[in-house]
C-alpha cells in the first residue's frame, strides 16, 4: 500500500493538514440522516437493520478451544496496519460446501442470488432451555409452519437457541469434564426435510455448529454441504427477528478457494 520511503512524507501531510479542513472532509463522510428528508423514496432506508455478527477477536469461543484469529501490528503513527492470521471457522462465519466434500463450490463459488434470502427463524429456546443437546427436529418446523406459513423457497432457517447470549462465557462451548461439549444444533431429519421436502439452500446456528455439540459423526454437515448448501454459525442477534418477515444479506468472504470464512451477516425488516 505504501513504500517505506513514502512514510516521512505522508507523516509531515498528517501535521501540515489544516485542522478546518480536516474537519469538512471527515464531516464530509458522515451519515446523511440530516438530508434524509432530501432522499428519493426508491432509495429510502429500511426500517430496520438487526446485525447479526458477533465482534470478532483471540477472546471468541472457537469449536477446538483455541484463539480463531491472530492479529499482528505492521506498522502504527503515521498510519495504521495489521495482518490477520485467522481460522475460516472461526467467529460469525460461513460454511461453503467445499467444507465437507472433496469437490463442492468454495465460499466464493457460491451464487450471489443466494446470499440475499427471506430469513425464517425457528425459535427452539424453551426446549433447549431443559436441554442442551437439543435439536431443531421436524415437528419444529411444522410447528414453524402452522404459525407463520409454508417456507418460503431459497430461504434461510436459523435456529434460536438462545445460545448467543452465552459467547462471553464457557457456557458457550459448554464442554464437561471429558471435553464433550453441549449445545443444539439441528437435526438430520430437519435438515432432510429442508432438502428434499423445501428449497432451502442455507442453515443458521447461534451455536458453534449445524450439528448439535455431543456429535462426532457431523450428518447435518456431510448431508447438507455437499448437496451443495451452506450453512452459517455462531450468528448474534436472532431473539431481535420476528419468526417471518426479515431478510438476511451474507457478506460472505470473496476468497478463492475458501471453504468457509468470516461473514457480516445483516437482516432488514
Amino acid at each position: 500500500m505504501c513504500l517505506p520511503n513514502c512514510l516521512p512524507t505522508v507523516a509531515r501531510r498528517l501535521r501540515e493538514e489544516p485542522s478546518r479542513r480536516r474537519f469538512l472532509k471527515a464531516a464530509a463522510l458522515t451519515p446523511l440522516a440530516a438530508s434524509a428528508a432530501a432522499v428519493p423514496a426508491a432509495f429510502a432506508q429500511p426500517r430496520q437493520v438487526v446485525d447479526l455478527t458477533h465482534p470478532f477477536g483471540p477472546e471468541f469461543p472457537t469449536y477446538f478451544g483455541k484463539p480463531g484469529i491472530q492479529i499482528n501490528i505492521l506498522a502504527s503513527g503515521a498510519y495504521n496496519s495489521k495482518e490477520w492470521v485467522v481460522n475460516e471457522h472461526a467467529g460469525t462465519h460461513m460454511d461453503a460446501p467445499l467444507h465437507f466434500s472433496e469437490n463442492g463450490l468454495s465460499a466464493e463459488q457460491i451464487p450471489p442470488e443466494q446470499l440475499i434470502a427471506p430469513l425464517a427463524v425457528v425459535d427452539i429456546r424453551e426446549k433447549a432451555h431443559a436441554n442442551p443437546d437439543a435439536q431443531l427436529a421436524p415437528e419444529d418446523l411444522n410447528q414453524w409452519e402452522k404459525q407463520n406459513g409454508t417456507l418460503p423457497p431459497n430461504a434461510v432457517v436459523a435456529m434460536l437457541s438462545g445460545w448467543g447470549t452465552r459467547v462471553n462465557s464457557k457456557t458457550f462451548r459448554n464442554a464437561d469434564e471429558n471435553g464433550t461439549m453441549h449445545f443444539p444444533g439441528f437435526h438430520p431429519d430437519a435438515a432432510e426435510f429442508l432438502m428434499t421436502e423445501r428449497q432451502i439452500f442455507g442453515l443458521a446456528v447461534d451455536t458453534l455448529s449445524l450439528d448439535h455439540g455431543p456429535s462426532s459423526e457431523f450428518p447435518v454437515h456431510y448431508d447438507w454441504l455437499p448437496a451443495g448448501r451452506w450453512g452459517l454459525e455462531c450468528v448474534a442477534a436472532l431473539e431481535k427477528l420476528p419468526a417471518a418477515g426479515a431478510t438476511i444479506f451474507v457478506g460472505s468472504p470473496k476468497v478463492r478457494g475458501a471453504t468457509g470464512g468470516q461473514c457480516r451477516l445483516l437482516a432488514l425488516l
